[in-house]
């Protein structure tokens, strides 16, 4: 398979990446056939799923205009993916010039291609470096840079908690970044789940597709999603599915797709409100 000018070297252009699928169901072009042809997989096994995504990125941008309306306008985005329109930098910057935000990702080709989008961009930077090592992440010279832990932070894990598995005790990890942040921080997730879709399959079909991609798909009960908010207060309206939370006008009748995933802002204790 031919490397496109974009591809970093060393890249297995033969092994299907979620970040990369992800960019391909929003209509991205930094994808490889093996993405394309194992997100359709993932379409046919769970049909309507490019809509799951972008009503996750439409909770993202009401949950950043949010925060910003609170007052956090530093943002950490950690499994951000490839940047395509309406990422968290366009949406905050756009909201208020003075925003600060750090991405963080582990696969090459979104590390490689925030970097040439972000290039110029003095309020935002990429760190490589993964979830599952908290550390790497707190002590990078972008995050020290661009964020001031003592202030409030927008801690982003959007469709990223899904892609960790219980042995890596993610509800661990989130712990430990959030005892990084000052009171008054907030903590934005969405995760898929089966919901309250009217599937009857739990997702096993889909499932399937990313067990052989780069990461498995683990489906969470809303009880096991709610445990990763432990040590912050849930924002109105809870936890809750991605078109209803506090969406710009009441949902129309919906693809009943769409409700295969809850989202939900949590705040750090330590300030009223």
């Amino acid at each position: 398979m031919e490397r496109p000018a974009w591809a970093p070297q060393g890249i297995d252009l033969n092994k299907p990446s979620v970040s990369r699928m992800y960019d391909y169901y929003l209509g991205g072009s930094h994808n490889f056939e093996v993405d394309r042809a194992a997100a359709e997989r993932a379409i046919a096994a769970w049909p309507g799923l490019p809509k799951i995504m972008q009503a996750n990125r439409a909770f993202m941008r009401r949950a950043i205009r949010y925060a910003i309306g609170e007052g956090v306008t530093q943002f950490l985005d950690i499994g951000s993916g490839i940047p395509t329109f309406g990422n968290v930098h366009e949406v905050a910057q756009t909201t208020d010039p003075a925003a600060r935000v750090v991405y963080v990702d582990n696969d090459p080709v979104a590390v490689a291609h925030s970097r040439a989008v972000l290039n110029g961009n003095e309020g935002a930077d990429i760190v490589s470096a993964d979830f599952r090592s908290p550390q790497d992440i707190l002590d990078s010279p972008e995050l020290e840079r661009l964020i001031d832990l003592d202030r409030p932070v927008a801690l982003m894990l959007v469709a990223l908690l899904h892609f960790i598995e219980d042995r890596d005790d993610p509800w661990k990890t989130v712990a430990r970044l959030g005892d990084a942040l000052a009171p008054g921080s907030l903590l934005v997730v969405t995760h898929a789940s089966p919901g309250e879709s009217p599937r009857n399959d739990g997702g096993t079909g889909i499932q399937e597709v990313y067990r052989k991609a780069s990461s498995p798909l683990v489906m969470r009960s809303h009880e096991e999603i709610a445990r990763f908010f432990d040590g912050f207060a849930m924002v109105d309206p809870g936890l809750v599915t991605l078109p209803h939370w506090r969406p710009d006008s009441p949902p129309e009748l919906e693809d009943s797709v769409v409700l295969s995933g809850f989202a939900g802002v949590g705040r750090k204790a330590g300030i009223d409100g």
